[in-house]
């Protein structure tokens, strides 16, 4: 049976997704704040689309906050932006995903 380079594009996904939320557990403090709470009521229309191009993501949305190091093959990248985050398959968008306000 012929393997697909998918199943291991969403296993690296996974690894990375939860190495964040346990490094982001840890070194987070709970926030309340209106701009929190802003930010986790942002439509989807604010964040990143699937398939936008690492370039179109920083042209609408700046800077992002943090640059993670790509990681696994195919490379999957991590960018965070105050709201959400941005996880990229090589240079397109795979997921952007709203940081929780209650922490």
């Amino acid at each position: 049976m012929r393997r697909t380079a998918k199943p291991l594009a969403l296993m690296s996904l996974a690894a990375v997704v939860a190495a964040g939320a346990a490094a982001r557990a840890d070194d987070a403090p709970a926030t309340t704040s209106a701009a929190a709470t802003e930010s986790a009521a942002m439509p989807a229309a604010e964040r990143p689309e699937r398939g936008m191009h690492m370039s179109a993501v920083e042209a609408r949305y700046g800077a992002p906050a943090t640059r993670y190091p790509a990681v696994g093959q195919p490379a999957i990248t991590r960018w965070d932006y105050p709201g959400f985050v941005v996880y990229f398959e090589n240079d397109l968008v795979l997921h952007a995903v709203l940081i929780s306000a209650s922490g």
